[in-house]
């Protein structure tokens, strides 16, 4: 099972800082959202997918839409950057956009090999919501901090 620390940060160095400190993002003071298997590359590229109508292939070619920033070392955690289309979308979501976009998403392949239907991806969405609407407000961008 691997574990998905989504949050926000001032940049990519302060970002990267989280990488292998005890507690991660939280214990470095950074807005958390805690999840498991919602991996930061495939999934959340099938939810900006979803959540903007355009294709997955387009997608994974915007800019920093599941970026490695750090290295990739044995077992260390990773830390991924999430696009700002992405964060921009999910920032202007009202209840029901997500509420449309849930089921979708749930039946992608990554979420239904993890087993989330769409009310598991409904409070998914609307916790990462959350984040990014707090991260745009301070002027943050998104990350993900992925652990085995």
């Amino acid at each position: 099972m691997t574990m998905c620390d989504y949050f926000s940060a001032t940049d990519d160095r302060a970002a990267v800082a989280v990488v292998d400190r005890p507690g991660g993002p939280a214990e470095a003071g950074h807005d958390v959202v805690f999840l498991k298997n919602i991996d930061p590359v495939v999934a959340i590229a099938q939810l900006e997918a979803v959540l903007t109508g355009c294709g997955y292939e387009e997608v994974v070619r915007r800019p920093r839409s599941g970026q490695l920033l750090s290295s990739a070392e044995d077992d260390a955690p990773l830390v991924f950057s999430l696009s700002d289309s992405l964060v921009e979308a999910l920032a202007a979501a009202a209840p029901a956009d997500l509420a449309r976009a849930a089921g979708p998403w749930s039946e992608t392949p990554e979420l239904q090999q993890c087993q989330v239907d769409a009310r598991t991806a409904l409070g998914v969405l609307e916790a990462l919501a959350g984040l990014t609407r707090r991260a745009g407000a301070a002027g943050l961008r998104l990350y993900c901090r992925w652990t085995l």
